[in-house]
């Protein structure tokens, strides 16, 4: 199962920018629908496109590596 670190990296991001973000200010400025965005948050083993790794990436300024990992089921 693929799992997705986007709440770390938006813990990482308020701590680097001394300041809260929303998922809602993450989905805006990434171009990702809210919900779509939660889901990828919330979902355990949530399938979601290339497309919105790729703006995830592109927003934490980070690699695929870093916005997720497998772990074994």
């Amino acid at each position: 199962m693929i799992r997705f670190k986007v709440k770390e990296l938006l813990a990482e991001k308020e701590f680097q920018e001394s300041r809260v973000i929303t998922l809602a200010e993450v989905a805006k400025e990434a171009g990702i629908h809210r919900a779509t965005l939660s889901k990828i948050t919330n979902e355990r083993g949530y399938n979601t496109g290339t497309d919105n790794v790729d703006r995830l990436c592109a927003y934490f300024g980070c690699e695929v590596q870093d916005l997720m990992h497998r772990v074994p089921e």
